[in-house]
């Protein structure tokens, strides 16, 4: 066969089309990493082993952050939206102040009054000590106000398990609970609801969609309190907060987040025990003074009216070092009972330990008794403890803690109708204290017979208004004399 001609395939050209998409430059997002200070927050490019802030040794953790960068100046505002123009404070209205009142009068003290409406409140203690206890109670106990549960931890079965060990009532209507971690569901949620309490437990659990780090972060806690305390100002709702806390006693996550709320409460207390104590570390609306005790029971947590009755232990009999001091927390009268017991030292250094008191001020009193009463106190060994847990920082204590020490070392009783109040000076005087009319009227409800006070106090007490018998004295010598007799000066 010959040969066929075939006709020649056409040539074939490949064409390239290429794309390029130019970015949007206004907006650009970019994954960076970072490193947090556990402690304080600080932030660092690398890894430092000593933080500059807060001097701690090995707390910082590399997270990796998203940060949104935009061309366009921020604090310009847009011409198209409403401008804000600053006003002076005779521009602004006045307005009553008006608080939402909890049936908790603890929680009312420690506020300051009461809720105050847009405020961000962090409440922080260790596990198990009733957070998440105390706020289920408050949210169940608002019968007339829509309040919004949300949880990170719990599943709802097993919080309505703990509700119905709590209300022993029939449950609340307008108490709502949410079982998420998601800021942007979590508001979704509040958006159609349109709660007027909400409660989030805990912020380490949630996590924003805007941060690539894990939930529990420092750039997460900072990230979801921001979003919060932003939806509490514009919305005027009040906002409580549940917190973890370190191993040091400190809130967990970084410094920042105690100054961005507005109100700081910690739990305090031995969980080994029935009794809490819940103390106010900033309030803006309020006293930083103010304490509110709880016993916790069964059924959830009681409020305790009359703080002496876990202050003042219970006893046969008259026991050696064992004294009762008048004391103020905040506006309210305490009688605390302060227990010494002083012993020779069996070693060279004696030993000085308090419990609930500053180990320099019990120097300074100890240097006191030796220089101005003559006791022999660089032989003993001295412990110090304050009855009921409480950390005491008021100096009207003084009298009692010395009273105590020198029956302990004498082994003479003080009568358990005996109160002190008066601060005690560097020459050995008794100085007088602050509203030593409360702490007299305190004593005497408690059925004490006698109270011993400084002289200098002497002037603003009524003696005409009270039954109780009030001794005032000059010298820190003069009660021992009086007291253990003159002999054992």
């Amino acid at each position: 066969m010959g040969a066929q001609n075939y006709p020649k395939p056409p040539s074939r050209k490949t064409v390239f089309l290429i794309i390029i998409l130019q970015p949007d430059r206004t907006l650009m997002s970019k994954s960076k990493t970072l490193f947090f200070c556990q402690t304080c927050g600080y932030e660092s490019a690398k890894w430092l082993g000593k933080c500059p802030s807060c001097n701690s040794w090995n707390t910082f953790v590399e997270e990796v952050v998203t940060k949104v960068e935009s061309t366009k100046n921020e604090w310009r505002s847009d011409p198209k939206s409403k401008v804000i123009r600053p006003k002076t404070l005779n521009e602004i209205e006045s307005t009553n102040e008006v608080r939402l009142q909890t049936p908790d009068n603890e929680l009312n003290r420690v506020l300051g009054g009461g809720i105050v409406p847009g405020s961000l409140v962090l409440i922080g203690g260790e596990p198990g000590i009733g957070k998440s206890t105390l706020m289920l109670q408050i949210g169940l106990a608002l019968q007339k106000i829509r309040t919004l549960y949300v949880s990170g931890e719990e599943s709802e079965q097993q919080i309505k398990m703990r509700a119905e060990r709590l209300s022993s009532s029939k449950p609340s209507e307008n108490f709502y609970m949410l079982t998420e971690t998601n800021t942007k569901n979590i508001f979704t949620a509040i958006e159609s609801l349109e709660p007027q309490l909400v409660i989030i437990d805990s912020i380490q659990t949630l996590h924003s969609h805007v941060m690539d780090s894990v939930a529990g972060s420092i750039a997460q806690v900072r990230q979801c309190a921001g979003e919060l305390m932003k939806f509490a100002k514009e919305t005027n709702t009040p906002v409580f907060l549940v917190g973890h806390i370190t191993k040091d006693g400190m809130l967990a996550g970084p410094k920042v987040l105690e100054h961005m709320v507005d109100t700081v409460l910690q739990f305090e207390g031995d969980r080994h025990l029935s009794y809490r104590i819940l103390r106010t570390t900033k309030n803006r609306f309020g006293s930083t003074a103010e304490i509110g005790i709880y016993e916790m029971l069964g059924n959830g947590l009681r409020e305790v009216s009359n703080p002496s009755e876990i202050l003042i232990s219970q006893k046969d009999g008259l026991v050696s070092g064992a004294t009762i001091g008048a004391t103020i927390e905040g506006n309210r009268p305490l009688l605390i009972e302060i227990q010494s017991l002083v012993s020779p030292a069996s070693y060279g250094t004696p030993q000085r330990t308090p419990n609930g008191f500053d180990q320099k001020r019990l120097n300074m009193l100890l240097a006191v008794l030796e220089k101005r009463c003559g006791f022999r106190m660089g032989t003993q060994d001295v412990f110090v403890n304050m009855a009921g847990g409480i950390y005491v920082e008021d100096p009207a204590i003084d009298l009692a803690l010395c009273v105590s020490i020198i029956s302990s070392m004498e082994e003479i009783p003080v009568s358990d109708k005996i109160c002190f109040a008066a601060e005690i000076g560097l020459g050995g005087e008794l100085r007088a204290v602050n509203r030593i009319d409360q702490r007299i009227s305190e004593a005497e409800k408690l059925g004490f017979k006698e109270i011993y006070i400084s002289k200098f106090s002497q002037k603003s007490v009524d003696q005409k208004k009270i039954k109780i018998e009030v001794k005032a004295f000059g010298k820190l010598a003069e009660v021992f004399k009086a007291l253990l007799g003159s002999g054992t000066l």
